[in-house]
């Protein structure tokens, strides 16, 4: 390992070894989780938005001349 893996869990206070580091890792992952939710939630509404806007835009070009 480098000395700034080993580096990264003492600098948070936590334990060192296999076992800080691999907490250490669990969190990022955990951080990265929630702010994918976050972001798929905002992609979820802009593309039902999309949807409607286009359906709409489809409806009034192919019904009304």
């Amino acid at each position: 390992m480098s000395p700034t893996t080993l580096a990264l869990p003492l600098a948070f206070g936590l334990p060192g070894g296999q076992l800080g580091t691999l907490l250490a890792a669990l969190v990022a992952a955990l951080v990265v989780v929630f702010v994918g939710k976050f972001v798929l939630n905002v992609a979820w509404k802009l593309l039902v938005l999309a949807i409607v806007v286009i359906g709409a835009l489809w409806v009034v070009t192919t019904f009304l001349p």
